[in-house]
C-alpha cells in the first residue's frame, strides 16, 4: 500500500510537469517567431542594394535634341507632336528640350558645347566638315533622302537657266548644309567652283525674303518654302536630283555615348517607335505636318513622296557619304580626309 501511494505521488507530479511545457510551449515558440521576423527585417533594412536594383547615372540632367522642320521632316514633327521622345526618357527622369537650330554650324557647335545631345536631322554635309575639323561627332541612324526635295531658285523674270548663267551672280543658302553641296555640285557639272559666285550664307527664311526682294539672284530652297515659291512663280533653276543624294543623319557624340549607352540606346527605340507610328497612321501624320508646317493637305500629300525616312543606315548612304566627302576635298570645302567608316557608331 505504502509503495501504491510513492508511485501514485510521483505520477501526478510528472503530469504536471507535461501540462506546464505543454503550456508554456505556444508562447515561446511565438516569441522566437517574431524575433527571427525582427532580426531578418533588421537584416534586409541594412543589406546594400543589388545592381540590378540601382538606378542607372548619367552625366546630363536633361535631353537637348534638334527640332528641324524644314524641308518637310515628318518624322520630327510627328515624334513632338506625341512626345515619344518625352515618353521614353521619361522612365529615367528626364526631360527633351527642342532647339530650333537649322544650320550646319550652329547643330553641330552646340553638339560640341553639350548644349545638344542628339542631332535629329542634319546634313551629312554638316557631320564630314565637322568631323574634318576634329570634332567629336559620330552618325547613329539615317533620318531621310530626298534630294528632289533640294531646290535652286532664281527670280520670276531671271534669264538664268544653267550652271554658266550663274557665274558672277549672288546666291543666297545655309552654308554647310546639303543645300551648299548641291550649288558645289551644280557649278562643278559645268567646270566652275564657288569662286566663280557670289555665295551669300543665310537661313532658309532669309534666303527666300533675299531673293523675293531683289537683293540676290538666287537662292537654296527647301520644303515648304520651296513648294511656296514654285507656287508663286519664282523659277528653278535645278534640284538636287542627280547631283547630291541629299543624305540626312541623327548624330551625337562618341563621348556621350560612352557615358551614357543606354540614352543612345533609348533615343535610337524611340526613333523607331516614331517610324512605327507613322506606318500605322498614314493619314493622321500628314494632316499634323500640314497644321505645323500651314501647307494645305495637297501640298504636303505632293511633297510627302519626295521622302525616304528609313532610319537604317545602309550601303548606299555610306557610299553617297563618301561621294560627298570626296566632293567636298576637290571643291576646297574641307582639307582633312574623314573616314566615313569611322564616323558611323555602331550602336550595341
Amino acid at each position: 500500500m505504502k509503495l501504491k501511494r510513492i508511485l501514485s505521488v510521483f505520477m501526478s507530479a510528472l503530469i504536471g510537469v507535461f501540462a506546464l511545457t505543454a503550456c508554456a510551449g505556444p508562447s515561446n515558440t511565438q516569441t522566437a517567431g517574431t524575433e527571427a521576423l525582427a532580426n531578418s527585417a533588421e537584416s534586409n533594412a541594412t543589406e546594400p542594394e543589388t545592381a540590378e536594383e540601382t538606378e542607372p547615372q548619367f552625366t546630363v540632367g536633361k535631353i537637348g535634341v534638334t527640332y528641324v522642320k524644314s524641308p518637310l521632316n515628318v518624322p520630327s514633327i510627328v515624334e513632338k507632336e506625341k512626345g515619344i521622345f518625352n515618353e521614353a526618357f521619361s522612365k529615367y527622369g528626364l526631360k527633351v528640350e527642342y532647339s530650333n537650330l537649322t544650320s550646319g554650324p550652329e547643330q553641330t557647335q552646340a553638339l560640341a558645347s553639350g548644349d545638344i545631345q542628339f542631332l535629329y536631322a542634319v546634313g551629312a554635309t554638316s557631320v564630314i566638315l565637322s568631323a574634318a575639323n576634329d570634332a567629336d561627332i559620330k552618325i547613329i541612324s539615317t533620318y531621310s533622302r530626298s534630294p528632289e526635295a533640294f531646290r535652286l531658285f532664281t527670280g520670276k523674270d531671271s534669264t538664268i537657266q544653267t550652271a554658266q548663267d550663274l557665274k558672277g551672280k549672288k546666291i543666297a543658302g545655309p552654308k554647310g548644309t546639303i543645300l551648299h553641296e548641291l550649288l558645289a555640285a551644280y557649278l562643278a557639272s559645268a567646270g566652275m567652283s564657288e569662286k566663280d559666285v557670289e555665295f551669300v550664307s543665310m537661313g532658309i527664311p532669309d534666303a527666300q525674303a533675299a531673293l523675293a526682294g531683289g537683293t540676290v539672284d538666287c537662292a537654296l530652297l527647301a520644303g515648304p518654302v520651296a513648294y511656296n515659291m514654285e507656287k508663286d512663280g519664282y523659277r528653278i533653276v535645278t534640284s538636287g536630283k542627280g547631283l547630291v543624294d541629299a543624305v540626312i543623319v541623327v548624330a551625337t557624340s562618341n563621348e556621350f555615348y560612352e557615358k551614357n549607352p543606354l540614352l543612345v540606346k533609348t533615343f535610337l527605340e524611340a526613333q523607331d517607335n516614331v517610324q512605327d507610328y507613322m506606318n500605322r497612321n498614314p493619314e493622321e501624320i500628314l494632316d499634323i505636318t500640314a497644321k505645323e508646317t500651314e501647307l494645305t493637305i495637297d501640298a504636303v500629300k505632293e511633297m510627302f513622296p519626295m521622302y525616304d525616312f528609313n532610319p537604317e543606315i545602309t550601303d548606299d548612304d555610306i557610299a553617297s557619304m563618301k561621294k560627298t566627302q570626296q566632293f567636298m576635298r576637290e571643291n576646297g570645302m574641307i582639307e582633312t580626309e574623314v573616314n566615313i567608316d569611322d564616323l558611323i557608331l555602331r550602336v550595341k
